[in-house]
């Protein structure tokens, strides 16, 4: 993990994207964004509607694995009821970096790996 960087805040308007993160298991709230951070997997804090400085793991990034080719800001808030969050503002404060984005061979190699990214942040948040 890296640590002790200040990452600048991502701010924008959550858009629809493919929905392979609610098909997985984790939901995300997800923005364009032209941000020039290193593409992988953040711990940090997002405001969404209602949710204000809620813990969330962030992907910046081409989601590759399942074949897309669009850079993108997804954020999953962690532990919030699946709803549609659609047009609202979103604003994430990525803390720690948590590893790079990587191609996986398979979609159960990706959800390895997520599951893995969720309990090291269950960690870091405590």
């Amino acid at each position: 993990m890296i640590k002790d960087t200040v990452f600048p805040t991502l701010t924008g308007t959550t858009a629809h994207y493919a929905g392979n993160g609610r098909k997985f298991g984790y939901p995300t709230a997800n923005i364009a964004s032209d941000t020039d951070l290193v593409d992988g997997v953040y711990f940090g804090y997002a405001t969404l509607g209602n949710y204000v400085d809620h813990p969330a793991m962030i992907f910046i990034g081409t989601p590759v694995t399942v074949g897309d080719t669009q850079r993108r800001v997804e954020a999953h808030l962690m532990d919030i009821p699946d709803e549609d969050l659609y047009d609202l503002t979103l604003s994430l404060k990525p803390k720690v970096f948590h590893r790079p984005n990587q191609k996986f061979d398979s979609i159960d190699e990706l959800m390895v790996a997520m599951k893995d990214d969720e309990a090291k942040a269950r960690e870091w948040f405590k």
